[in-house]
């Protein structure tokens, strides 16, 4: 068993976030100590060459990049060093493509302080922990993996709602009528659509069809 704190490397581009951490495992600091915290993996780069660090534990969405380009990285230069997502993002797609990648746990931020440190120390001990709020979720979609029932593009890490709209969009709908159809807002609509290029790595409408025609089977 461990006896000596964990030293963490928390990657948030958020202060209060990283002061309100600061201050709930201030009275966990037998167990947990945040050796730095920074707002980037830029950031991150400098940071690992300079401190000791048992665990990071990353934000899904950064200003600059996202947890699972952190995750990368990490895995790549750092082998062996765990990386734990610390998030308000709760979409089963993005953490089973973060599990998949090589993510030690996947934590939300509405954790308390007990429940955070307890899933750091298994995380550390090697275990994979998964946030209990949405581990009975986590279960079932794994479950229907398992059995096909899955949603088209979710191995691209795309969420059902933006499955969706991808297909409405290869059918050559309007964002407008796309709204419509789906009971949206179009700026929803337009929002949804970010992400999905963001994910296809593409920047344009066409090249997402052309990627969804290629790489993704709508029933």
């Amino acid at each position: 068993m461990r006896t000596s704190p964990i030293r963490l490397v928390l990657v948030d581009d958020h202060e209060v976030i990283i002061d309100g951490l600061r201050a709930m495992l201030a009275n966990f600091s037998a167990a947990v100590q945040v050796a730095a915290a920074v707002k980037s993996k830029a950031e991150l780069i400098t940071v690992l060459g300079k401190v000791e660090a048992d665990l990071v534990l990353t934000d899904a969405k950064l200003k600059s990049e996202t947890g699972l380009e952190v995750l990368e990285y990490v895995t790549v230069n750092h082998p062996g060093l765990p990386v734990v997502f610390y998030t308000a993002f709760d979409e089963e797609a993005y953490l089973f493509r973060a599990l998949r990648s090589g993510a030690r746990g996947y934590i939300l931020k509405q954790a308390s302080g007990e429940e955070l440190v307890a899933l750091l120390r298994r995380a550390v001990d090697g275990e994979v922990t998964i946030d209990p709020s949405i581990a009975g979720r986590v279960a079932l979609m794994a479950a229907r993996l398992q059995f096909g029932e899955f949603w088209p593009g979710a191995h691209l890490g795309l969420t059902q709602r933006e499955s969706e709209i991808l297909e409405l969009v290869v059918k050559g709908m309007s964002n407008k009528d796309i709204a419509q159809s789906l009971f949206l807002g179009e700026e929803t609509v337009k929002s949804h659509l970010s992400s999905v290029y963001r994910k296809l790595k593409v920047n344009r409408r066409a090249e997402a069809v052309a990627v969804a025609l290629r790489e993704v089977t709508f029933r």
